[in-house]
């Protein structure tokens, strides 16, 4: 087989990768209707969704540091019972002839990898939605730029008016630091909208590259962070998946010892560890559930959803039909750029609501203003039914 897609071995596949990764997205999804939902009953809750990127990361760097910590894997890794190895090739003079995945050795992962797993696991995915929430305000300014003009540069010179207006009960120096601010502000914004595309294209196109390789069995990194921390994810043994539960014993009986201070305080802060845990351990299991019950409501209400949510296309409507003009009325002249009460060339076009025909915005309100009728229909108008026409600004 090209490779594989089996479960056999120590080596994930690329669905297990892949569904370990997708993971936290989907988490975020679920957490942010959830919350979204309550919001609507807890108008407080709406104070996190503010937050949303702070909040998801708060909450992925506590779960990333207990799994790491307890489990050598991520918070998805650990859902899909994967765990992390540091890679160690080990190379002889001899040894050339032998294949290549008989000289990689995995043993426990360090405290340092640990710690940059953390870095590329919440802090790396963070700064990026931060920069992606900056260019597309920047996008979106463009883009109003482009149809309306530079309104914010508007609303700066009236802003700046008005700062000018109550200088008298302001300093100076304030305000030339908060210009100087203002401008490097929108300098790093203009950056970030410049440069963040090629690095989003660099780095979707660099993960691509390794999970097409790592399909393709001829790497065994999943993606480039793994590669550049010298980490492997590798099923579980059963062996380890048994001794999970107590090594976190081991952990937390280690951590109660290590306590310090009075009988009584010691007493309390066990009491504040016990909790802590059994917090987090409630989390990780509400988590997983709400994960799951988001992925089966998607599922249930996503055909329903396209149903619903489908517009229907009808066709446009004809046209409606045109006046009919009257025996007595003014003739239409054959170039219909003309005006049908001077046959001149139409200056500030303006048209009668009541037949829609163009004249010459001085012709029609004479000819209005004097018989109250359409020239050319002879149906009944008033001043009020002439609309001038912008068509030519």
């Amino acid at each position: 087989m090209l490779f594989q897609v089996g479960g056999q071995g120590s080596h994930p596949t690329f669905f297990e990768m892949s569904a370990a990764q997708q993971l936290p997205s989907s988490l975020r999804a679920a957490l942010t209707y959830s919350i979204g939902v309550l919001a609507l009953r807890t108008p407080f809750l709406h104070k996190i969704l503010d937050y949303e990127d702070e909040f998801f990361a708060a909450l992925m760097l506590v779960l990333e540091t207990h799994s790491l910590r307890t489990t050598d894997a991520s918070f998805a890794e650990t859902l899909y019972g994967l765990r992390r190895r540091a890679v160690n090739i080990n190379v002889k003079k001899g040894d050339l002839q032998i294949e290549p995945g008989n000289r990689i050795q995995h043993s426990g992962i360090r405290k340092r990898q640990k710690l940059l797993s953390v870095v590329f696991l919440v802090v790396l995915p963070y700064f990026k939605s931060k920069l992606h929430a900056i260019y597309n305000k920047e996008r979106e300014a463009a883009l109003q730029a482009s149809l309306w003009g530079n309104v914010n540069q508007q609303f700066d010179v009236i802003d700046n008016l008005d700062d000018a207006s109550g200088s008298f009960a302001s300093t100076s120096g304030v305000d030339t630091d908060l210009s100087v601010r203002t401008r490097f502000r929108n300098r790093l914004h203009k950056i970030v909208a410049t440069c963040y595309p090629w690095l989003h294209a660099g780095t979707e196109g660099l993960a691509f590259a390794y999970q097409l390789l790592y399909l393709l069995d001829a790497t065994g990194f999943y993606s480039p962070g793994l590669h550049a921390l010298g980490l492997q994810v590798c099923r579980a043994t059963g062996q380890e998946l048994m001794d999970t539960s107590s090594r976190i014993s081991k952990i937390r009986s280690n951590e109660r010892e290590r306590l310090r201070g009075p009988p009584w305080l010691k007493t309390v802060q066990g009491a504040l560890l016990t909790c802590a845990y059994a917090v987090l351990d409630y989390a990780q299991t509400g988590l997983i559930a709400a994960v799951f019950g988001f992925k089966m409501m998607e599922w249930w209400y996503q055909s329903a959803e396209e149903r619903m949510s489908a517009p229907t296309v009808y066709p446009p409507p004809p046209p409606p039909p045109a006046p009919k003009v009257a025996k007595e009325g003014i003739p239409l002249p054959p170039d219909r750029t003309l005006c049908p009460l001077c046959s001149q060339k139409r200056a500030n076009p303006s048209a009668v609501t009541v037949s829609g025909f163009v004249f010459c915005y001085a012709c029609i309100f004479k000819y209005v203003s004097q018989y109250n009728r359409c020239p050319v229909t002879l149906v009944p108008a008033n001043m009020d039914q002439i609309r001038r026409l912008f068509h030519d600004l």
